[in-house]
């Protein structure tokens, strides 16, 4: 439940208010000259039910207005000179709430039916007039429908700001994260490029003389060669969103196609009818099926590979086997691809599963949320 500054529960001042109104309404209508009959009975209980309706104003404002609307009216055919305050209430929260045509057609409505509802009750059209004109001052009605315009600019304002500011924060942080990929490439690029070329050609010239290659030697070139792809790697997820285009599912096809280029039966399967998805499921989707495709490349001897997309409803479902060493028994070891994938799909609020397949392989499994109104 939200809660304003104060730290009370929004609900709870709700409640307070339509209490409040309530009773207010009841006892300026049982301070006027009533007798006790059923109409009068009836006065009463409009009087309640239009102040107590006002507890779900910021729920459901415009069935509010409606229910404030016709318990004016009723309690004003039922003989009861009382003013319209729950109305003005309903007013406030629906053009809060954005409402304003509705709200001026329903005031509107409401002029026009006062004076026939106290018409009823007096029989007097000048008398009735009068009564009508006290209970719903138009002043008052003008009034309500500006504090509840102003109050929806200054929380448009508010949200309009508070987006500013994130995306001053994004932008920041795209900028930062550029320029550390630029301080790595300067740096650290060069430094390991020269321990992987010194260490190659030292294995070469060992290999021609004829010479036994130290074991010691060979590890630091295979080293520079993994090190080297890593912070490539590194790099490509820094620049990403920064000085690359976004990839996304429409891209899932290409690493596929790649996938087979180096020899791998890849193959993929769509599944479901394709609907618009945010942006960074769309991102992250691709990144999935990239670092799997990629790691079955690399790590896991595979033959075949199958992608598996499936599209649904209120998620987006992502599954990529292989047939490669991995066995039930053996431990996946979580390395930094797959470190990723799980941030990426956490942040999202979804779930990954990556783990040796019971028949063989390797599979990795994600389910990704897609919330349309965003």
């Amino acid at each position: 439940m939200s809660t304003g500054r104060s730290g009370v529960p929004a609900g709870v001042r709700d409640w307070a208010i339509a209490v409040g109104v309530a009773a207010t309404l009841l006892v300026t209508g049982l301070s006027g000259q009533h007798s006790v009959t059923g109409l009068d009975l009836l006065g009463y209980a409009l009087l309640v039910a239009g102040g107590l309706a006002l507890a779900a104003r910021r729920r459901a404002p415009v069935p509010v207005l409606a229910v404030t609307g016709l318990c004016a009216v009723g309690y004003q055919a039922a003989g009861f000179d009382v003013p319209a305050v729950a109305y003005l209430f309903a007013v406030y929260a629906a053009v809060r709430a954005g409402h304003r045509t509705l709200t001026v057609a329903a005031s509107v409505t409401m002029l026009a039916a006062l004076p026939l509802a106290a018409l009823v009750s007096l029989h007097d059209a000048s008398e009735a007039f009068a009564q009508a004109r006290g209970a719903l001052e138009l002043a008052w009605l003008i009034a309500a429908g500006a504090a509840g315009e102003a109050l929806r600019q200054a929380e448009r304002r508010a949200d309009e700001a508070e987006r500013t500011r994130e995306e001053t924060a994004r932008r920041r942080a795209d900028e930062e994260r550029l320029h550390i990929a630029r301080e790595l490439h300067d740096s650290l690029t060069h430094q390991i490029s020269v321990i992987k070329v010194q260490a190659e050609v030292a294995v070469h010239v060992a290999r021609k003389r004829g010479e036994e290659v130290p074991q010691a030697l060979l590890a630091i070139q295979a080293a520079g060669r993994e090190a080297t792809r890593e912070l490539r790697a590194t790099l490509g997820a820094l620049r990403d969103d920064v000085t690359t285009p976004p990839r996304g599912l429409d891209h899932v096809p290409d690493l596929v196609e790649r996938a087979r280029v180096i020899g791998l039966d890849a193959t993929l399967t769509i599944e479901g009818q394709r609907h618009a998805v945010p942006a960074a499921v769309d991102r992250t989707a691709y990144r999935i099926v990239q670092e799997s495709l990629t790691n079955i490349a690399r790590h896991a001897g595979a033959a075949t590979a199958s992608v598996r997309i499936d599209c649904r409803p209120d998620s987006l479902a992502i599954r990529v086997d292989d047939d490669g060493r991995g066995t039930p028994d053996t431990a996946a070891v979580p390395g930094v691809g797959l470190l990723g994938m799980r941030e990426r799909v956490t942040a999202l609020g979804g779930r990954l599963r990556a783990e040796p397949r019971g028949e063989g392989g390797f599979t990795v499994q994600a389910e990704l949320p897609v919330d349309r109104t965003s």
